[in-house]
């Protein structure tokens, strides 16, 4: 372990956990910022120092008042009082969910920040890289797998309510097994709806093929694939 002395109590070893907590967190929030994604370097950066602190101070209090804290319960309250930042970068819009890997980064920071706050920087260190390349790698895994996916968000507007019947006869006589069918009006300036489902298409169809024969239907006007 490169920095195992880091856990002794001394100024310098401080002053060193405080800063591999923002250099830390600040890493990974540029690297979301970079992305135009929520969280930022500055939230990060803050987290993970925040994290840090509270485990020093109960290291501290550990020391200057033994047996009078906890410093693992300390640590539990971080973890699981992040939550509400998290919850603040997740928005729900058009039956889409996004913010959920923002959320999830600024819960790592924390988790981090404890990891240097308490000495263990070389793990604070390695879990930082291992996100980074989550965060990059995944992604193009995700995107080759679903795009052999034969399951598909459908977001169809129509012109009018009825289409819905037709849509969805169309799905079944297609073979297509159909798990979620959501209406709802489009606007209160519009007379249109918004179609939302998910469906799965049988082998054998292409994709974007059959998307452009869903616009044959009467009454659809647009047909996009979430």
């Amino acid at each position: 372990m490169f920095f195992a002395d880091l856990s002794e109590w001394t100024g310098l070893n401080i002053i060193i956990r405080m800063i591999a907590a923002v250099v830390l967190g600040a890493v990974i929030g540029i690297d979301r910022g970079a992305k135009r994604r929520g969280g930022g370097a500055r939230t990060d950066a803050a987290v993970c120092l925040g994290a840090a602190m509270v485990v020093m101070t109960g290291q501290y209090m550990e020391m200057r008042y033994h047996g009078a804290t906890d410093v693992a319960r300390m640590a539990s309250q971080v973890v699981s009082g992040v939550g509400f930042l998290g919850a603040g970068s997740i928005i729900v819009s058009q039956h889409q969910v996004k913010g959920l890997t923002s959320a999830a980064g600024i819960w790592v920071c924390a988790c981090i920040g404890l990891a240097v706050g308490i000495g263990f920087v070389d793990g604070a260190i390695l879990a930082t890289l291992i996100l980074l390349v989550v965060l990059h790698v995944l992604p193009t895994v995700e995107g080759k797998v679903y795009k052999h996916s034969k399951y598909m968000v459908l977001r169809v507007e129509a012109a009018e309510g009825r289409t819905s019947m037709e849509l969805m006869r169309r799905l079944k006589v297609d073979g297509c097994i159909v798990d979620l069918f959501e209406v709802d009006k489009a606007g209160t300036s519009t007379s249109s709806f918004i179609i939302t489902t998910t469906v799965r298409i049988p082998r054998g169809l292409n994709r974007e093929q059959y998307l452009e024969s869903l616009m044959e239907i009467g009454g659809v006007l647009s047909v996009d694939s979430m």
